[in-house]
């Protein structure tokens, strides 16, 4: 069964020609929070700082984005149901790094912290910007947080705001 009570593969119908929605990547007058992990504070706070950079390039304010450092990656979704639950975020960037170890322990939080932050997303209704590298080594997580427009925190930034702009559309489309 769908959220509006149709079937499940049942679609909706509409009045006249179908509808296309895309996203803008403008963060003018948007609040951002971000959750980053210091652990492996070497690669998150590049991460981090591309994230900054991705908001800024794109219109939100240095007074707009908020950040919260939490232990690791799999801290990450406490923290963002938390900042979700002030309703003060328009969207959440999440930034973490897990390099694989020797043992099982990488599977678990990495599973862990990517479903629990697609879980907020979807029941706290608010857009997510995931941010957090799963990696086999040191050196792709590095490649992967290098300055620029490539660095994985600069596109989870440029994500959010995409999604917080579909949000707004949809949104008004209930209004209608």
């Amino acid at each position: 069964m769908s959220r509006d009570g149709r079937p499940s593969g049942e679609r909706a119908t509409g009045k006249g020609p179908s509808r296309e929605f895309t996203g803008a990547h403008d963060g003018k007058g948007l609040r951002i929070g971000i959750i980053v992990a210091r652990f492996n504070e070497n690669v998150t706070s590049r991460l981090l700082a591309g994230a900054k950079q991705g908001l800024l390039d794109h219109g939100v304010t240095a007074d707009h984005i908020d950040v919260s450092w939490v232990p690791g990656a799999f801290e990450i979704p406490f923290a963002a149901m938390r900042m979700a639950d002030t309703d003060e975020y328009d969207g959440l960037v999440c930034l973490g790094a897990v390099i694989k170890g020797e043992t099982d322990h990488y599977h678990y939080v990495s599973d862990n912290a990517i479903r629990g932050v697609g879980s907020v997303s979807v029941d706290d209704d608010i857009p997510i910007g995931m941010g957090i590298l799963t990696t086999e080594n040191l050196d792709q997580a590095l490649a992967r947080s290098a300055p620029g427009k490539e660095n994985k925190g600069y596109e989870a930034a440029v994500t959010v705001l995409e999604m917080a702009s579909l949000a707004e559309q949809w949104h008004k489309l209930g209004e209608d």
